[in-house]
C-alpha cells in the first residue's frame, strides 16, 4: 500500500473519529497516528463499536481485535467448515469510499474508491431498492444500472483478489448507507453476487461470537400471526401457517425440522419464554411483522399477538442460558437511508444477543417468503454454514427451481417436495420467484459460519 494511500485513509478516519462523538479511547489526543495495515482493523473496529453502544446506550462485550486475530479466524472457519471467508469492511465517506479487504492469506488490503461520496452511496442504495421493490417493475431489470452501479463501487476493485483467493463467503461489515443495502442483489453485468458469494453482514468482527454452532440437531421454536387487531394498523399475514407448518409440521404430517409452532393467540411473549425455558431450541423463527424505524431502538419492534417487543427490550429475553444459533424474523422491514434504522438492523444480533439472525430488508409478498424460507430450511440441512444453506435458497428462487404454479409450491431437486396452498394465497396460473424482490432482501446478520 502506497504512502499517498495511507495518508488519505488516515486524514479520512481522522475526520471521522474527531469530529464525531463516538470516537474511541485515545485517537483524539494522537489523530496524526499513521493508519497501516496492522492497525486499520482495529481502528474501524474502535469506530463501529462506539456507533453501537451509542445507538443500544450500554457498553457491549467487545474482543480485543487486530487484522492477524481476523485472518487466523478466517482460517480456523475454513479448516472447520471447507469454506474460504473474506472480510470486507465498507466505509463511505464525503469525498469517497475505503474498502479494506481481510483474508486467511494475505495482509489488509486497502482501497480508496474516488468518484464516489456518502451521498452518492445513499441515492444509489435508495434507487436500487425503490427499483427492486416497485410491484409496477416486478417482470422488468430496471434496478440494473444502481445494481451496477454499487457492484463497480464496491466489489470490482477487489474482485480480483477475491477470486485469486477462492474466496466463497463474503462479509460485509459497512458503514453508514450501506447497512440495510441489499447487497445479494449487486450485479457485475453478469451476474448477480449471490451467485458468486454466499454473503453475512456483522456489525463488527469483535461484536460478534465466531465460533461456528452446530444446527443439524437443533430443535425450532416456530411462531406467529396471521392476523392482528385492528389497532394496530398492521396488515394480515395469511401465509404463517402454512409456513410454520412446513418448517416443524402438524401432528401426523412432519414438517423439515424437529420443534413446535405457535400460531396467532398462542404466539406471546410469555409463551416465548416459558418454551425455551422448558425445551432447548437453537433456532427461533418468529413469522410476524418485525420493524426498524428511525429513532432510538425503543421505536423499533417486533409484533407478537397483541404486545410488541422492542428492539430495546428484546435484550431483556434470556437468549443466554439456554443459547440461541439462529433468530428468524421472516418480515422485516428497514427504513432505507437512515442511520437509526440501519444500526438496529444491523445491530440485531447485538441487540438479541443470539449467535446470529435471518432477517429481511423489506416486505415480501406471502408466497414469496413461503418460497424462501420453505427452502432455507432445506438446504440448511447440509449446507455447511447458514449463509450458504441462504444463498443456496436463493439461488434456487433466481433460478426458477423453486416456483409456485396455482395452489402448489414447488421445491428444488427431486426431493423438492410439495406444498399446498390455501385459496387466499393461491398463485392463479404459475409465478416466477426470479426477480430480486423475492430473494434479495434476505441476508444473515452475525455468525456467518
Amino acid at each position: 500500500m502506497g504512502d499517498r494511500m495511507i495518508r488519505q485513509l488516515t486524514a479520512s478516519l481522522a475526520a471521522v473519529m474527531v469530529g464525531s462523538t463516538i470516537a474511541p479511547p485515545g485517537w483524539a489526543s494522537q489523530p496524526s497516528e499513521p493508519v497501516t495495515p496492522a492497525n486499520v482493523v482495529n481502528k474501524i473496529e474502535a469506530l463501529w463499536e462506539g456507533e453501537y453502544e451509542r445507538q443500544f446506550n450500554r457498553d457491549l462485550p467487545a474482543r480485543r481485535i487486530s487484522a492477524a486475530i481476523v485472518s487466523e479466524q478466517l482460517r480456523e472457519m475454513e479448516r472447520r467448515t471447507g469454506k474460504r471467508s473474506a472480510l470486507l469492511y465498507m466505509m463511505p465517506r464525503d469525498n469517497d469510499v475505503e474498502l479494506v479487504l481481510v483474508t486467511g492469506r494475505s495482509e489488509p488490503r486497502i482501497e480508496i474508491i474516488p468518484g464516489t461520496s456518502q451521498a452518492a452511496i445513499n441515492e444509489a442504495v435508495k434507487l436500487l431498492t425503490v427499483a427492486i421493490t416497485n410491484p409496477v417493475q416486478r417482470n422488468g431489470v430496471s434496478y440494473l444500472p444502481y445494481a451496477r452501479r454499487l457492484h463497480n463501487w464496491l466489489i470490482a476493485p477487489i474482485e480480483s483478489q477475491l477470486q485469486a483467493e477462492g474466496i466463497e463467503l463474503l462479509i460485509f461489515c459497512p458503514g453508514e448507507g450501506l447497512r440495510s443495502a441489499p447487497l445479494a442483489a449487486l450485479h457485475d453485468g453478469q451476474r448477480f453476487l449471490i451467485e458468486k458469494y454466499a454473503i453475512a453482514r456483522i456489525p463488527g468482527f469483535s461484536l460478534f461470537d465466531p465460533q461456528a454452532g452446530n444446527l443439524q440437531r437443533s430443535r425450532v421454536l416456530a411462531m406467529g400471526a396471521s392476523q392482528f387487531e385492528d389497532t394496530t394498523n398492521l396488515s394480515p399475514l395469511p401465509g404463517v401457517p402454512i409456513e410454520l407448518e412446513a418448517i416443524v409440521g402438524n401432528g401426523d404430517r412432519p414438517g423439515l425440522w424437529p420443534g413446535r409452532y405457535f400460531l396467532n393467540n398462542q404466539f406471546t411473549l410469555g409463551a416465548l419464554q416459558r418454551e425455551r425455558q422448558r425445551s432447548d431450541y437453537g433456532i427461533v423463527h418468529l413469522a410476524t411483522h418485525a420493524e426498524f424505524k428511525a429513532g432510538r431502538p425503543e421505536a423499533s419492534f417486533i409484533q407478537f399477538w397483541q404486545e410488541r417487543l422492542s428492539l430495546a427490550q428484546i435484550q431483556a429475553i434470556d437468549w443466554i442460558s439456554k443459547p440461541v444459533e439462529l433468530l428468524v424474523l421472516s418480515a422485516c422491514r428497514t427504513a432505507v437511508g437512515d442511520r437509526e434504522a440501519e444500526l438496529g438492523f444491523a445491530g440485531m444480533a447485538i441487540a438479541s444477543g443470539v449467535k446470529a439472525s435471518i432477517a429481511s430488508l423489506w416486505y415480501v409478498s406471502d408466497r414469496g417468503t413461503l418460497a424462501l424460507m420453505n427452502e432455507f430450511y432445506r438446504q440448511l440441512r447440509q449446507a455447511p454454514t447458514k449463509s450458504e444453506a441462504l444463498r443456496q435458497a436463493q439461488l434456487a428462487l433466481l433460478r426458477g427451481q423453486v416456483r409456485i404454479e396455482g395452489n402448489e409450491l414447488r421445491g428444488s431437486g427431486a426431493r423438492g417436495g410439495t406444498v399446498f396452498l390455501p385459496p387466499d394465497i393461491a398463485a392463479t396460473g404459475q409465478e416466477l420467484l426470479s426477480h430480486p424482490y423475492y430473494w434479495a432482501a434476505f441476508t444473515v446478520i452475525g455468525n456467518p459460519w
